[in-house]
Formats: structure tokens, C-alpha cells, sequence
């Protein structure tokens, strides 16, 4: 099944907005997928349960990497203000050393 038919016509304009799209799948994009290929497969053949399960483990697993991407940027971000900080208050308390005559 071809992601881009479940993207609306509006986003698809450029091939780099379809790029866009294919890397960046959602959970609410997942389940419309899940849908889509629940809904299509033949009776007389279904998906392996096992499958299923599978697909949706590695689902949770990426959005869990993401979630824990998203939260070390923030931390990184943090210690870089704080550094900057430091080497403020660090400046700021050192004696001037003025030359002697």
C-alpha cells in the first residue's frame, strides 16, 4: 500500500512534502495504515496475529526512541544554558588583575 494515498491532496503538492511525510508518520497515521490493510486483506487469507503484534511493538518502540530523543534535546539544551550561565557568574567573580607599576 502506497502511504501517500493516505495523505490528503493538499499536502502532496511537492515530492518533498510526499518525502516529508513518509518520514514522519504519526501514531493517528499508523492506525489509518492499520485500517486501511485491515480492511483491504483478502478473508480467506487474514494477517497473522503475529504480525499485528509485531508492527504495533515496533510502532510503540520508535515513538518511545522519539519520545526519549524529544527529552534528551531538551536536557542538552538545558546544560548549554546552564555552561553559558556558569561561565557568566565565573567571569563576573574573577579579580581583575590590574598591572603593577
Amino acid at each position: 500500500m502506497n502511504i501517500t494515498s493516505l495523505i490528503p491532496p493538499s499536502t502532496t503538492t511537492t515530492p518533498a512534502a510526499v518525502a516529508r511525510a513518509n518520514q514522519s508518520l504519526d501514531q493517528a497515521a499508523f492506525l489509518r495504515l492499520m485500517t486501511a490493510q485491515l480492511s483491504f486483506q483478502d478473508p480467506t487469507k487474514p494477517i497473522d496475529n503475529q504480525q499485528m503484534v509485531a508492527q504495533l511493538a515496533q510502532f510503540s518502540s520508535v515513538a518511545g526512541i522519539s519520545e526519549t530523543n524529544s527529552s534528551l534535546g531538551a536536557i542538552a539544551e538545558q546544560l548549554r544554558t546552564q555552561t553559558a550561565l556558569l561561565g557568566d557568574i565565573r567571569a563576573a567573580t574573577l579579580p581583575v588583575s590590574t598591572p603593577s607599576t
